[in-house]
């Protein structure tokens, strides 16, 4: 390459990383702050935005990581990587079918079905939500820096069922993202995880992605490595081997239930990326073996459901509350496990 050059490129780092864009700095450069670096060298790219994928480990310099105070120097090799390849951020509209709990002319509530994924990336460029929410509803609004993920201020995972807020214009997004960001907006989920707990609890830690997998969120016990995450959990029914519990998050990061859960040593039943896609607790009797199989088959997803969301209207200004039910794959498990631990105690 020449003195210094940026350049699109589709790189694969074991099928989760792709290469976004590759600086080799000049031999003359002066030191400089990384993110006073890449603003810069990057059209069309915010301080924070950039701030935030250094953060994000997204960044690195000559095959490490950095901080944002990191200086730059001549020489070195700047590489820009992100979960999915380079594409353009256009969304089609598809004729989706959509759960609506609630709309009106500044919100809008779906019941998102688990499978759904809730907009276009990586192995997944339709069949999203939000492809559904353009054919459904002309000119979303979109956060800046949020190319391609019209009307969304927040989101929920691929195989989680439940509630997820939509913003209908710019006014009602730019409110919608203040109370999110301010954790001003109540989230209660249902789960299922292995083993039994205690009636209550509070999980909190720095989560950030795994040093082994990126794939993976973990919790660490500094900032430098993840954000601040705060779960509350309550036990609401105990079946012997998995208990029935509602979290209630204080913060909203990426798989914060999950990976908490995962934590505390009780994945939630089911889940493949966090081990609870196996049998954590029991006996080792085929009878008992069989019927979690069974169960695996019914939920071949983690079992979590966003159950509840509460939020300030924004033009009315008054706290409304939403909820809805638990997934027929929930409920069927649920009742399985009922049956089977009353069937046990009978024995």
């Amino acid at each position: 390459m020449n003195n210094e050059n940026v350049k699109n490129e589709n790189w694969d780092d074991e099928g989760e990383l792709y290469e976004h864009y590759r600086i080799e700095v000049d031999k003359g450069q002066c030191l400089l702050r990384i993110d006073k670096f890449l603003i810069n060298r990057l059209e069309n790219v915010s301080r924070n935005r950039v701030q935030h994928a250094i953060e994000n480990g997204n960044v690195l310099v000559n095959g490490k990581t950095v901080k944002s105070n990191y200086r730059v120097k001549p020489a070195d090799l700047i590489v820009i990587v992100l979960p999915h390849p380079p594409r353009d951020t256009e969304v089609y509209p598809e004729n989706i079918p959509l759960d609506i709990v609630y709309e009106d002319g500044d919100v809008l509530l779906v019941n998102k079905p688990a499978g759904m994924v809730v907009h276009p990336g990586y192995n997944n460029y339709s069949g999203t939500l939000v492809n559904a929410l353009v054919y459904h509803f002309e000119r979303l609004p979109e956060l800046p820096g949020n190319d391609g993920r019209p009307g969304l201020v927040h989101r929920i995972d691929k195989d989680t069922s439940g509630l997820l807020l939509i913003s209908r214009n710019e006014r009602s997004l730019t409110n919608l993202a203040k109370q999110f960001f301010d954790h001003s907006i109540t989230r209660r989920y249902i789960a299922l995880v292995w083993g039994d707990l205690e009636d209550n609890g509070t999980i909190t830690g720095y989560i950030g992605r795994s040093m082994k997998d990126r794939k993976v969120m973990a919790i660490y016990d500094g900032e430098e490595q993840g954000k601040w995450s705060v779960t509350h959990y309550q036990v609401l029914e105990r079946m012997g081997y998995v208990t029935l519990i509602a979290c209630e998050l204080e913060t909203g990061r990426t798989h914060q239930i999950r990976a908490h859960m995962k934590h505390i040593g009780h994945p939630l039943f089911g889940d493949v990326v966090y081990g609870g896609n196996r049998i954590l607790k029991g006996t080792v009797f085929n009878r008992y073996r069989q019927f979690v199989e069974n169960c695996f088959e019914i939920l071949p997803r983690q079992a979590l459901h966003a159950q509840s969301l509460g939020f300030v209207h924004p033009s009315t200004q008054e706290y409304i509350h939403f909820e809805c039910d638990l997934p027929n794959d929930m409920t069927c498990i649920l009742n399985k496990w009922r049956n089977y631990i009353g069937s046990e105690l009978l024995e």
